[in-house]
């Protein structure tokens, strides 16, 4: 077991508890000098003193073990480049700040974000344009972070979604049966075919759900059980969203329907016998799907979620991008980043996906800290059923770090412990580091360019401390 020194959470959970120093020893059995080191980080945390707290307090030992960081510094390096590019701050004081006081880092994130937000206003006022036309980020973002925050697991909502599975028989190939039953019998609601464009309609006056005839019976299900969800689950939406967002506000009802979602897929696929399935197929995609008869994305977006305590299954990264690069979804149980400004890297297997559509594409990929990962990519086309009418094409990424690519079908055959078989892929090209990339498609934030006449490069953007 390795050493874990945990100082700053120490001292947050006597403080939370209104404990002193000697206080907190005396019921852990130990002196106030040692805990005094243990707090300072002089001395790391021992498994007895680790049991003692766990026993004591309630408190889980994932709490205390070392946090992936990698998330928050990437966020913090892209909001303060102009001081890292200036060195008036080292990468490794980000590094070392997010790890002991993370709190201190997302007060540092939070006020580098409004000062660029500022800076942009005060930008458009000077040249012409509105200030305020430069708004702050959408509802949308602001529902992706707050699953992000949750590392995309809600535990009361995933519970409590199992335990409806077990009251009304959830079972593989009778999903629909038990859904209709349910919505008939507590909530007096029936089933109806939508007549028009729209893939669903619930009629409050008649208690009539409308299903498009175009949905396949995962979707179906999927429809029907979000609905359960805000029939049943009301009271819980309302307190989960306002959390984080006022009751009246767009985010607070976008936040209601993401969490009715998250409960229908718990609810279609509950933890326990899901979590068992995909252990037993060592996260197989496919298999998954054939076995629960459901879409490629809901599989990959469930096993993004399956962070329970004590029953965690891989910790996964899921994200749904199209040609453009454009990120209509992302969500996150591991420190896996990709930055907000600049678009991703062109690098990633997920754009190779779209040249071969239906074909799983395995990646080992890594970040310019030297963090390595597994993605899985595979490229899906909707159509809404018509001869002509368009559709719509996105790219499904799943991804793991590299220390749990052993447990997925996908790494066999893949030397996982080699760094010269993996792709060096960025964070997004104005915050990426990798400054030799010939495939950057925007000049590095902070850097300054070298610009020559008489001289060229295969590197698009040659910085002015970068040899030729």
């Amino acid at each position: 077991m390795s050493k874990i020194y945990a100082g700053a959470r120490l001292r947050r959970l006597r403080e939370d508890r209104r404990m002193s120093q000697a206080e907190l020893a005396r019921v852990l059995g130990i002196s106030a000098s040692y805990f005094n080191q243990m707090e300072h980080d002089s001395r790391p945390l021992t498994v007895p003193v680790l049991l003692s707290l766990t026993e004591a307090f309630g408190v889980d030992p994932t709490f205390f073990s070392e946090r992936d960081t990698t998330r928050l510094v990437a966020d913090l390096r892209e909001a303060l480049a102009g001081e890292l590019a200036d060195s008036r701050v080292a990468p490794s004081e980000l590094a070392e700040l997010a790890s002991r006081l993370p709190a201190v880092a997302h007060v540092l994130l939070d006020l580098g974000r409004r000062n660029q937000l500022l800076a942009e206003r005060l930008a458009g006022t000077t040249d012409g344009r509105d200030g305020e036309a430069t708004a702050p980020r959408s509802p949308h973002e602001e529902i992706r972070d707050f699953f992000y925050r949750r590392q995309n697991y809600l535990h009361d909502t995933d519970l409590a979604a199992e335990q409806l599975a077990s009251d009304i028989g959830i079972r593989p190939g009778e999903v629909v049966t038990a859904l209709t039953t349910r919505l008939a019998d507590a909530h007096g609601v029936r089933p109806a075919a939508e007549t028009d464009d729209r893939l669903h309609h619930y009629d409050e006056a008649t208690r009539t759900l409308h299903l498009s005839g175009r949905l396949r019976p995962g979707q179906r299900a999927f429809r029907m059980a979000t609905q359960l969800a805000l029939l049943e689950y009301t009271d819980e939406l309302d307190r989960q969203a306002a959390e984080d967002f006022p009751a009246d506000s767009p985010a607070h009802a976008l936040a209601r329907i993401g969490i009715a979602n998250y409960f229908a897929a718990a609810l279609i696929l509950p933890y326990t016998a899901f979590h068992a399935a995909a252990e037993e197929v060592r996260y197989d995609i496919e298999r998954l799907t054939d076995r629960y008869s459901l879409g490629y994305e809901t599989v990959c977006h469930r096993l993004s979620t399956l962070q329970r305590p004590r029953l965690r299954g891989v910790p996964f990264s899921f994200v749904r991008v199209d040609r453009a690069g454009n990120m209509s979804k992302r969500q996150s149980a591991t420190g896996f980043h990709f930055s907000r400004a600049g678009g991703t890297c062109p690098l990633w297997n997920v754009y190779e996906a779209f040249a071969a559509p239906g074909r799983i594409h395995v990646q080992i990929a890594e970040m310019p800290d030297g963090q390595r990962y597994l993605w899985t990519a595979r490229a899906l086309t909707r159509h809404r059923g018509g001869w002509g009418e368009p559709g719509k094409t996105f790219a499904i990424g799943l991804g793991c770090e590299i220390r749990h690519a052993s447990r997925l079908v996908y790494s066999d055959g893949l030397d996982l412990t080699s760094s010269s078989v993996a792709t060096p892929i960025g964070m997004g090209c104005r915050v990426c580091e990798r400054l030799a990339c010939p495939q950057r498609a925007a000049p590095p934030l902070g850097r300054p360019l070298r610009i020559d006449p008489h001289s060229s490069a295969f590197v698009p953007y040659p910085v002015a401390d970068l040899a030729t």
